[in-house]
């Protein structure tokens, strides 16, 4: 996947992102997954981060913008995060036509692959097999990580990388099949740059707050319907949509939090047992 480096000024010392992954928008307004209408829950969850991010500099997509990559579907999702006022970056998940989406993001500023911006470097991976679930890199992918890193390492830049697929278990062993194949590759090249602070993923539907090699491991809720952890099969929980907020600090420090819409009520078929 082909792309730009964005140069982005940051409104203070430190970065304030958000990331909202997974909205699954269908190709008409009002299109239900799992029973859940993933416009109104995007609409809610874009709604809570106006309310709660007074100062925000970029806006993070990671990937399953559209269920079934309609171009219909990512013209309305550019709708939703205008409203946020900040500069936004998608990245394509399982469910997602990387070509259909690039055409829409032709008209703006094509594929963004990283985001310089002051003490910060946001690299973004492509972990889309087309036509399959689960993720990989390959070898272009896992070579633009290691030229970014170094780049990032010589202007003296932390670093934030950003895929949809999973890269560690997230103990649910249905989508642990989805995991990216080439994870060992990808944490040998992280683990060769101090500069690595954080690993940001979505497609799990489910938050996780972890830590490896000093390095923050993050998977963040859905915008619509949520998966329950720990579970062998597909299993729906009755968590309500999300976002992720970050704070990419001066020191390469990093806060982080998830927020979700507690305050409306969400239809979602919890009996599910898969969507495709």
């Amino acid at each position: 996947m082909t792309g730009a480096v964005k140069q982005l000024l940051p409104s203070g010392d430190s970065l304030h992102l958000v990331q909202i992954t997974d909205t699954h928008l269908k190709e008409t307004p009002g299109g239900r997954l799992v029973g859940m209408d993933t416009d109104n829950s995007l609409d809610h969850v874009v709604e809570l981060v106006r309310r709660e991010r007074s100062q925000l500099d970029l806006v993070l997509g990671t990937g399953d913008i559209s269920d079934h990559g309609s171009e219909a579907a990512y013209l309305r999702a550019e709708t939703y995060f205008a409203r946020l006022e900040a500069p936004v970056v998608w990245l394509p998940g399982n469910h997602d036509s990387a070509e259909s989406m690039q055409q829409v993001l032709a008209a703006e500023e094509g594929f963004i692959r990283a985001v310089d911006a002051g003490h910060w470097r946001i690299i973004l991976l492509n972990s889309q097999i087309p036509g399959e679930v689960g993720g990989e890199l390959g070898p272009d992918e896992l070579a633009w990580l290691q030229q970014n890193l170094a780049a990032a390492s010589a202007a003296g830049q932390y670093c934030l990388v950003c895929l949809h697929h999973q890269p560690v278990p997230m103990g649910s062993a249905w989508i642990d099949e989805q995991m990216v194949a080439d994870r060992e590759a990808l944490f040998e090249v992280l683990d060769a740059h101090d500069c690595v602070r954080g690993l940001l993923w979505g497609h799990v539907h489910q938050q996780l707050d972890n830590e490896r090699n000093g390095v923050k491991l993050m998977s963040t809720p859905s915008s619509c319907i949520q998966f329950a952890p720990n579970s062998f099969d597909f299993k729906i929980d009755d968590k309500p949509p999300g976002y992720r907020w970050l704070a990419l600090h001066a020191d390469g420090s990093i806060d982080t939090g998830v927020s979700r819409v507690f305050d409306v009520s969400f239809d979602v078929d919890l009996d599910s047992n898969g969507y495709l």
